[in-house]
């Protein structure tokens, strides 16, 4: 019978201690470089993938009705980034529940940097505060790209309202209360808000004909059928000038080039300042590079003369800003607007 030594037995048992102790160093050796190359990708993900954005179609999406200023300068835009990446840039409107519908698409949407949204003072600043119970946290699941511009608003009245100024527009809604009605576009837009904010300035009581969007709302305007209308001065512009409508004022702190002959509203009610400025997002945990690459491109569009030119033809005035001071101005606008709907007592319908 074959006898086994015990030599060999032990020289056996060494050998595989050896090879177990030599496999145990080898896959020691393969995890420390797996999470080496696995920090090295988390590192460099962000600028590899801005490097090769975009690779595919871009949207941006408006949370308001087509063909308002919104509207307008997201598609300026996209004629110009789709010019510069080599890839269709196309506009979707998404309006609804004063641009609440949208905004949540875009918080939902992938952080890619393939979903972007217009963002008026509206839905990122106003409506944080006015809904008690929106679907998407401004701070948490949206992420700032840049400032796009800026457009005052006009006080308008029907021709068939009583009065050719600010001062006897008061008058006339306090000899009558609740006789007067407004237009805007929406339960929190800024055509109400600047409402909300007028009368409890000075006192008055109107009465809040709700639209879903501006256009619709200064048809009616134009009709004769609501009496007042705080409008986005793009909008409102030609009818003002073809005497459709009488302007009695304006939302900023200075005149218009463009109406030079009209007062700022504060003139008759200090404190009351309201222009709309509009803004381009992404959802949060988009990589900051290509938010980053995508600032760039938005800073290059709208410092060319041709667009400027288009836009203020518009009313509206190109402003830029870098994603970190467009966080800064969001929360500050919330704040601010959280004390005015507070003070004035402003609730939705």
């Amino acid at each position: 019978m074959f006898k086994i030594e015990t030599r060999w037995i032990n020289s056996y048992h060494a050998l595989a201690k050896s090879f177990k102790q030599q496999g145990d160093k080898m896959q020691t050796i393969r995890r420390h470089w797996q999470a080496v190359a696995a920090a090295l990708l988390a590192c460099a993900g962000p600028q590899a993938h801005a490097q090769t954005f975009p690779d595919k179609p871009i949207h941006i999406v408006v949370p308001l009705t087509p063909g308002g200023s919104n509207d307008v300068l997201a598609r300026a835009l996209a004629k110009e980034m789709s010019a510069t990446f080599g890839q269709p840039v196309i506009v979707e409107n998404r309006p609804g529940a004063s641009g609440n519908i949208g905004t949540d698409y875009v918080a939902k949407s992938p952080a890619d940097g393939y979903t972007l949204g217009i963002a008026p003072n509206q839905t990122v600043a106003v409506n944080p505060v006015l809904y008690p119970n929106l679907p998407f946290d401004v701070s948490k699941d949206l992420a700032g790209i840049s400032m796009l511009g800026r457009l005052p608003q006009v006080l308008v009245v029907s021709d068939k309202v009583k009065a050719s100024s600010v001062d006897e527009l008061i008058a006339l809604a306090k000899r009558s209360p609740g006789k007067l009605s407004f237009a805007s576009a929406g339960a929190g837009s800024p055509q109400h808000m600047s409402a909300e904010i007028f009368q409890s300035l000075t006192d008055t009581r109107m009465i809040h004909i709700p639209y879903k969007g501006s256009a619709p709302a200064l048809v009616d305007v134009l009709a004769g059928t609501v009496d007042v209308m705080f409008c986005p001065i793009n909008s409102v512009l030609p009818h003002i000038r073809n005497g459709r409508v009488r302007a009695l004022g304006v939302s900023g702190q200075t005149r218009l080039a463009m109406l030079p002959d009209v007062p700022t509203i504060t003139q008759s009610v200090p404190g009351f300042e309201n222009d709309i400025w509009i803004a381009m997002v992404a959802p949060a945990k988009t990589p900051s590079a290509t938010i980053e690459k995508i600032n760039t491109e938005l800073r290059r569009a709208l410092a060319l003369p041709s667009v400027q030119k288009s836009l203020a033809e518009q009313g509206i005035e190109t402003v830029v800003s870098t994603p970190a001071e467009l966080d800064s101005i969001i929360a500050a606008d919330q704040k601010r607007w959280a004390e005015v709907i507070k003070k004035a007592n402003i609730k939705i319908d």
